[in-house]
């Protein structure tokens, strides 16, 4: 493989009516085998899958740096992040069950957990691998089967996962890939035979996918964007938090829905934080994801950087400072002179008003803004239209947890940011979503519950 910034490394046909519909009815074929298997079944197939995931995780990292531009050092952490999805809910699939309700004169109720059918997976451009592992393992551990959509701008990885649950033994059909845009996610939505739609992306694609799904009364999973809030206390340990600023903002070129990009630093540390911030930040090795000292790859294409510096030059005309960053960055290869490469960005003297504080930009850009107290610093980090995560930083444990009670926010952080166990629930209130990804959660998302009463006498009737 070889970094091929600004050129096309491959060219793939967009999945027409006639392609979904076979892909579709795959599934569906391979659903009626997959479901009747057992829990113990199908965690041995998927064990197998994140054994063949982890011992082709040098080959998996670097397909996915080259489909996305992000580190070789962060790529690796998405395929471990993967694998251990599928191990996880392996763990899980043998031991889903209902329960058992006695009722008068013996009597008795009892539920079924049940597969919903062919799910329709959609997938961003952020996380390819990672986030078609996160649908495709709670799918599959329940007992459905799985066709998947990735992004148009990173189709390559997720064809690797197909290839994978092949070779691990899954029915021929079970986890399909269909690629293209709009249309397709079009077709995949409208499918008679889709019993439910996951999908992460922007709140205008959610809101439309919402649409249609709504047609067909689908059940769907919407993990959208977020403006959320970093909120660094005075008393915090400070090396720790600007780790946290610096993790909240700048992992893969910025371009994470969860970003803590509203960082709120209380007055009292105000210059040290932002001081101690900017140096870091300038020392960020952009360049050649390929290479193990870079920590900054390549924005995903000349639109989206386009978009991003457009931001910085808003936030600049309505009064904020650049302290750092925000220009474009050429390499010294001329191999990646055409590379969709920026300089991260921190803004200073920004207030709640601007564009670049209220819009998600999606980029390697963070706000800085003071506060003087807790309830200030709160009634503003609430007020956004989003309500995907939050973070706070301080050496006062009951503040941290009274702050993040009161966070209108689905994923919150003490002390720490970015962090994505596969064992905790991921998701968000208000316009970012909702449903849950990860955990015992989103479990209860591709499953459904069948009641059965069994009478054990005679029946008695009203009539």
């Amino acid at each position: 493989f070889k970094m091929c910034p600004g050129r096309v490394i491959c060219k793939l046909l967009c999945s027409g009516e006639k392609e979904v519909d076979l892909a579709v009815q795959s599934a569906k074929a391979a659903f009626k085998i997959w479901s009747q298997m057992s829990g113990m079944e199908r965690s041995r197939v998927l064990l197998e899958a994140a054994r063949i995931i982890r011992e082709q995780r040098e080959e998996i990292a670097t397909l996915e740096t080259i489909n996305n531009g992000k580190s070789i050092f962060e790529a690796r952490v998405d395929i471990d992040i993967s694998w251990q999805c599928l191990e996880y809910y392996a763990g899980l699939a043998g031991s889903l069950a209902g329960e058992h309700v006695q009722l008068p004169g013996g009597s008795f109720g009892y539920t079924r957990r049940e597969p919903l059918g062919v799910c329709v997976g959609i997938g961003a451009w952020n996380y390819p691998f990672q986030i078609a592992c996160w649908k495709s393992a709670p799918a599959l551990a329940c007992g459905n089967a799985m066709v998947f959509k990735p992004s148009p701008f990173t189709p390559v990885s997720v064809v690797k996962l197909a290839e994978i649950f092949t070779e691990a033994g899954v029915p021929k059909g079970l986890f399909n890939v269909v690629q293209g845009g709009v249309a397709t996610g079009q077709f995949l939505c409208h499918h008679p035979d889709v019993a439910k739609i996951s999908f992460t992306g922007s709140v205008p694609t959610g809101i439309k996918i919402m649409e249609m799904a709504a047609k067909g009364i689908k059940p769907i999973t919407l993990e959208l964007g977020g403006k959320s809030p970093l909120i660094i206390f005075s008393d915090c340990a400070l090396e720790n938090a600007v780790n946290g600023a610096l993790m909240a903002n700048f992992l893969t070129q910025g371009e994470v829905c969860c970003n803590g990009t509203r960082v709120f630093v209380e007055r009292k540390i105000l210059d040290v934080f932002t001081k101690e911030v900017v140096k870091r930040t300038q020392k960020i090795k952009v360049g050649d994801p390929l290479l193990e000292d870079t920590r900054m790859g390549a924005l995903i294409n000349r639109p989206h950087l386009d978009r991003v510096q457009g931001f910085i030059k808003q936030a600049k005309e309505q009064g904020a400072q650049v302290l750092c960053g925000g220009d474009l960055y050429v390499p010294d290869d001329p191999k990646l002179k055409n590379g969709y490469y920026m300089r991260p960005c921190v803004l200073g003297n920004c207030t709640d008003d601007m564009t670049c504080v209220k819009e998600e930009i999606f980029g390697p850009v963070m706000s800085i803004l003071p506060f003087d107290t807790e309830e200030e610093v709160v009634e503003r980090a609430n007020n956004t239209k989003f309500g995907l995560a939050g973070g706070v930083f301080t050496r006062d444990i009951q503040k941290a947890h009274r702050v993040v009670a009161a966070l209108k926010a689905g994923m919150c952080f003490i002390n720490n940011y970015n962090i994505s166990p596969v064992e905790l629930p991921f998701g968000g209130y208000k316009a970012s979503g909702f449903g849950r990804e990860n955990g015992r959660a989103a479990i209860e998302y591709y499953s459904q519950l069948k009641t059965v009463c069994v009478e054990m006498g005679d029946v008695e009737s009203v009539f």
